[in-house]
Parts: structure tokens; sequence; C-alpha cells
């Protein structure tokens, strides 16, 4: 669009209005409020004609248009109860668009109940934020557009089932999934064929409905175009262009429109997203496929904090849809609740262990113990030695290192000055492609000194690494072996080595990552070294060899849930290793650590995830951590630290009279208030207060009970310079 949108207007409801058409009707409407604002609930308009609930509209609000949702009437307030000379009437309706669903509005409700935000905040950020913007004539048009991409669908079509040949493991698999219920735990190892077990299970659910939908969710945005592509290929020439379509945070305006009104409106049948497609408007849901259902993506970190892996099972059991969760690696808490019935699991483990492949196997794991390795050496010589092999046998190399940047710090060996971040409880990282030092959490970024701010020693110098610098260490380590003519014919013999580096660095530009995944597919890169993007997901047929450089930090982590991070992202490292059955056999994966004999590696070396989740679930269950205890966390910013902590601490004060009142309160624990681990971000001190309880149910009536403790707290004297505070139901990081 050349030109910025006018103001918003609205349909011809508005002119009735302004021509004297009475003004009866009273419509509780929600509008995007925040939870702080204490107005949670629908505000009441007025129209001049009934509209069905569910219905968007365009209301005021002080002095701006806003985009609003007609909701269910407050069981708590009547309308005899307002005075109409204080109401304002609505500006206008959407129309041409259906309204939205009551299972939709029950979903949007149980969200903003359990993870405590308003109802207008979960529902208006769950839509397109463009229905915001566009005029009466813009949304016409897209109507317009839309309306002649469903006429060139062919929903309902006969698909046919296309002619795979499955494993007897996912023969079984489907079988069970056929006759049972669920929800379903899919627990398949790297490289089983997971991703054609959703392709089947979507593949039936067409044949046997020709109104169903389904919904696919992935971590990561960078993980959609692949899927796209396979579900494209598959259900493409069958239902049209607009069978399948995308939702994520990465697409423009337009296209989030365009595909939201496509699933709105029945016209695609299935849907592709991540954690946010779990509010995408489906009328006819009949399958939720959550992938990597581990991976803590699924939990949004801002505004409402909810777990989208979480919402899949509730609107599964809302909708009456069948939900999948799939993993080579499950969160502890999925694969708790996948026990045997009998001992009290509400999830139906499913397993396919085995890669595909007569010759298929998962990759050698060897630990090198680094304690007896050349002081300060990156690449151990084996490792090296094990990537030239590869190189000289027409093979590629992962290399892993979850950190970006060329260093993480600057450092000066005279006076001890570190890069710190001003404004941030950080070190601002050292990215040597442009000389800046930049604060991964705040932005801030400014050029390298020539010499120590706080000394002048010109000598400063990078301190540990990131991956910029693993790739220059590598190429130069690399700089004398050749590539061999066998790799493919397209790239002469005796080229240098030819190493790339995906990270979010990188990849900012629209496009890269999926030119650099293309160049890795194809066989242009020997050396492959990145974050965790690369680190799942993806499939690459080339690749025999995967290296974990720095593995250790999170082994003694404060968070009780890095060991379970770690040994979920090194396994899913491992998988991209040998995907190919012809290569598989030669295939390995490599964990430079100074702590070999540690349980987490002895359980990789084995791929031996339920013994890891064993000894994980004893030691939670003895320190009454999830998923044997429930945790909220309330958060608090303000420009000082005690402001931060004193709000938390007054909000607990109150504590004492609501057990008394209420029994099932006394099952409450509250911890005292702590400055959170980063403690300041942007200039903005952070501190944070634990609440546990071995009930769900006596968190959540206390969590609700207390918000308005927490109103109130707020507007007493002490928490002046109070910026923000947040729940935080079932957090990820304590």
């Amino acid at each position: 669009m050349s030109a910025a949108p006018d103001r918003p207007q609205a349909s011809s409801h508005r002119s009735a209005q302004h021509k004297g058409t009475p003004v009866t009707h009273w419509l509780p409407v929600l509008v995007h409020t925040p939870v702080h604002s204490q107005v949670a609930g629908p505000l009441t308009y007025l129209s001049t004609q009934t509209l069905p609930v569910g219905s968007l509209v365009r209301v005021p609000l002080g002095q701006r248009e806003l985009l609003g949702v007609v909701w269910d009437s407050p069981t708590d307030a009547g309308a005899n109860s307002l005075d109409p000379d204080k109401l304002r009437p609505i500006a206008g309706s959407l129309d041409g668009i259906a309204p939205l669903t009551p299972a939709w509005r029950q979903l949007v409700t149980f969200a903003a109940r359990y993870y405590q935000r308003s109802l207008g905040e979960v529902a208006l950020a769950a839509l397109p934020p463009q229905l915001r913007d566009l005029n009466t004539l813009q949304l016409a048009r897209r109507l317009k557009k839309h309306a002649k991409g469903a006429d060139t669908a062919v929903p309902g079509s006969p698909i046919t089932i296309n002619s795979v040949a499955l494993t007897a493991e996912q023969t079984a698999v489907l079988n069970r999934f056929d006759l049972e219920a669920g929800p379903f735990l899919l627990f398949g190892a790297t490289g089983s064929g997971k991703t054609e077990v959703y392709l089947h299970t979507v593949q039936q659910l067409l044949a046997s409905d020709p109104s169903a939908q389904a919904m696919v969710m992935v971590p990561e945005i960078n993980l959609t175009p692949q899927l796209e592509a396979r579900f494209m290929a598959r259900f493409g020439p069958l239902y049209g262009e607009n069978a399948v379509v995308s939702l994520h945070s990465g697409m423009t305006p337009a296209q989030r429109l365009k595909s939201w009104l496509a699933a709105h409106s029945g016209v695609a049948r299935i849907v592709l997203g991540t954690r946010m497609a779990v509010f995408a408007s489906l009328p006819n849901v009949k399958l939720i496929i959550v992938d990597e259902e581990h991976d803590p993506s699924y939990k949004q970190q801002e505004g409402a904090r909810y777990s989208a892996r979480d919402l899949a099972i509730y609107r599964g059991r809302l909708e009456g849809a069948k939900v999948l969760l799939g993993s080579a690696t499950p969160s502890l808490e999925s694969w708790y609740h996948s026990r045997p019935a009998s001992e009290g699991g509400r999830y139906v483990r499913l397993e396919m262990p085995s890669r595909i492949g007569a010759n298929a196997a998962l990759p050698l794991v060897r630990r090198v113990d680094m304690n007896h390795q050349p002081k300060k050496c990156v690449f151990s010589p084996p490792l090296l030695t094990a990537i030239e092999q590869r190189i000289a046998r027409g093979e590629q190399s992962m290399v892993f290192l979850n950190r970006r940047g060329y260093s993480p710090v600057l450092h000066c060996a005279d006076c001890d000055w570190k890069s710190e971040c001003p404004h941030c409880s950080a070190f601002r990282v050292f990215h040597k492609i442009d000389r800046t030092l930049r604060c991964h959490h705040c932005g801030y970024t400014e050029r390298v000194p020539r010499a120590c701010p706080a000394c002048g020693n010109p000598d400063i110098a990078p301190m540990g690494r990131g991956t910029e610098r693993l790739e220059e260490h590598l190429a130069e380590l690399l700089a004398s072996v050749r590539r061999p003519n066998s790799v493919s014919a397209q790239w002469p013999e005796g080229e240098p080595v030819r190493i790339a580096r995906i990270d979010a660095d990188t990849t900012k530009l629209k496009g890269e990552l999926e030119s650099q995944l293309a160049r890795v597919h194809s066989g242009e890169i020997d050396v492959l070294v990145g974050t965790q993007m690369i680190a799942k997901g993806h499939d690459f047929r080339r690749i025999t060899l995967v290296a974990a450089v720095n593995p250790d930090n999170a082994l003694f982590s404060s968070d009780f849930r890095a060991p379970e991070r770690l040994f979920s992202l090194l396994m899913q490292a491992a998988g991209r290793a040998g995907r190919d059955a012809d290569i598989s056999g030669q295939s390995e994966m490599w964990v430079q650590t100074f702590h070999p004999a540690h349980p987490l590696f002895e359980a990789l070396k084995r791929h031996d995830y339920p013994a890891f989740a064993a000894e994980q679930l004893t030691e939670r269950e003895q320190a009454a951590m999830p998923p044997f205890n429930f945790q909220a966390l309330v958060r608090a910013e303000a420009r000082t630290q005690e402001v931060a902590q004193g709000f938390l601490t007054a909000a607990s004060a109150a504590v004492a009279g609501m057990a008394e009142a209420d029994r099932l309160l006394q099952h409450i624990t509250l911890y005292p208030a702590v400055p959170m681990s980063m403690q300041r971000v942007a200039n903005v001190e952070r501190a944070q207060m634990l609440i546990e309880s071995p009930s769900r149910a006596a968190l959540q009536r206390f969590l609700s009970a207390w918000q308005t403790v927490l109103h109130s707290t707020r507007q007493q004297p002490a928490a002046r310079g109070l910026i923000r505070w947040a729940v935080d139901v079932d957090p990820l990081a304590i």
C-alpha cells in the first residue's frame, strides 16, 4: 500500500446514527486493555441494531477508535445499572466477517482467567493487527480478494492418499491414533518419520470430513518454510493454493490478514504457525499437532504469558479435536502425563524409537575430555581431524554453539575493565564484523573503543567465544584443506573449504535464512556453524558430524530446568547428523566437555531419554518442583530495586488474612521478593516473587483473589515509581 490508510472509518452503521436513527441496543464490547488498567471485562456501548456475539466492531475509547469484539454479557452487571447518557455509540461494524465462534471465545476466556490477564488483551492480540488499521474501503477490497481466492479453492474435493511407504512403527502409531481419543504424545527419535505421521493424520482427517480443518504448530518461524513446502506439495494440488496457510509474527500485516481470513472462513484446510496460531479462528478444527512440543518457544514471554502447548490441549478438549504432541525429547511435564493410565497418566504415549531406513542408525556420541587437551584450545585435535575427514569424503559437518557474536565481552587485563552495558545487568557483546559492542537485551550499541575507557590501555582483548569468532577460528584451522571434486560436479575441485554461519545476526534480512539453508542443502557448504537455530527441525541430508564445543555452562545452572533444556538441545543437534540412511552408519556427535562423566552425557551417549527423564523426575519430586508442584511468578519493574521489591513485599502482607478466610489458600507458599537473574534492563530494575502450591486449584484461586490486592497496592505511596507488574503462571525460568 503506497499511502498510509485513512483514519479507520466505520461501515454504513455510523451514518445511520448520524441521521438520527434511535440508539436502543446495549452491546458489551471487548477492547485491548491491559490488566493493569483494571478494565478487565467488556465495556458497554450503544448500537442502532443488535449484533451477534463475536462480531467485530470499531468503538471509540477516549480520543482513539479501537477494534473490538462483541462479547457475552457480563454476569455481574446489568444494563439497567448504567447511565445511558454516559454511554457512547459504536463507530461501526466490520461487515462481511463472520462472528467469532463460541468455542473461540471460550478459549480466550479460559486463557485470560488461567494466565491472569484481561479478556480484551488476549482476544484482541489474537486478531490480525491490520483489522484495526484498514478503513471501510480497504477492508472491502481485502474481502473481495479473499472471496476470489475462495472461489479458486476446491474445498470438499475427494482426496487420494499418496502412496507413501510407512514403516511398521509408523503404521502402529497411526492405528492407535485412529482407535483412541488422546491427547497423544508421539515420542519419536530424530529421523523416525514424525513429519510423515503428521501428514498422514491430516490426510485421513480431510478424507473423512470435507469441512474439517487442521492446525500444525512449530516452535520457531525459521521452521515454517520447509514445513509449508511439504504440506503444499502434498495438499496443494488437491485443494488449491489457499488450502495451506501460515500464521506467525514474521509475516507482513497484509499476509497475516489474508491467512487469518482464509482460516476464519474455512477456506484454509490446514494452518501452520508458531505459538500465536493456537488462537487462530478455525471454526471446524478437528486436529491439532504440536511439533517439538518440548521447545520453550511455545511459552509467550511478553504480555499474556501463555503456553501454546497447554492451550492446544485445552482447545482440543473444548472443540472435540484430537491433539498430537511430538518430540524426540518431550518436556518432562508431557512425559510425566504420558505415564500409564493406571498410574494417573492423562496422555497416550506413542513410540517410534527407530530411524527410517534399513541401515539407519542414530549417531555415535563421542565425548572429548577437555581436561586432557591442549590448554585453551577451542577445537580438540581429534575433533579437527574428524572434520577434515568429513570434508575429504565430501560430507558436511555442523558446529553448534548457543552464543552469537564474536565474543561475549571485551576485557582489559590491566584494570579488569569489561564491556558492561550501562543500562543493563549484562555485558555488551563484541561483534567484529561491524566493530561494535552491542547489548542483546536493550539494543544499546556503540563503536569499539580504541583503548580501555577506564585506564587507557590499548590492549583490550575479547574474552570468550561466540559463533562469529568460532567461524573465524575454524577458517584459520582449515585454511590448508581443500575440497574434493566428489562433493558435487558444480563445485570445482581444490577450492578452499566453505564455512557458513547461521544465527540471528546473519539472518536479519528477509530471505537470508532460506538462502543460507539452500546453500547447505545443495552441498555448497562444508561446515555449518550456528546457534540453536540450526540444531532442531532441519533435514540436512549430507551432515554426518555434529559438534558441541562448549555445552558445560548449563550443567550447574541455578535454573532447575537447565539440564532438561541442555539434554534436549544436544539430542536435537545430534539428530541433524546421519539423516540419510545410506550414510547414517558413519554419523557422529562430538561433545567437548570438562565433565565427561556427568550423568547427562552418559544418557546422551546411549540416546536414552527415558533414563534421563526418570532421573530428573525423581529429583524434581524430591524437591517438590513441577510437575509435582505448581508455580507462578509475580514480577515488578520500577526505577529502583527498592520500589520493585517493596511493591511485592507489601502485596504479600495480605496473604495471611486471605488464608484464614479460605482454607484452600493455606497450601500457598510465598517466597521473599528478590531481584531477577537479569536485574536491570534498559535502566529498569526488575524483581520477582515466587508462589508455589501442590494444588493447581488453590494456586489459581489465590491468584484470582490476589489481583485486587495487587491493584490496591499499586495505588499506595510506597509503589510510586512502579512502572508495571505482571503475573507469570507456570513460568519456564525462575
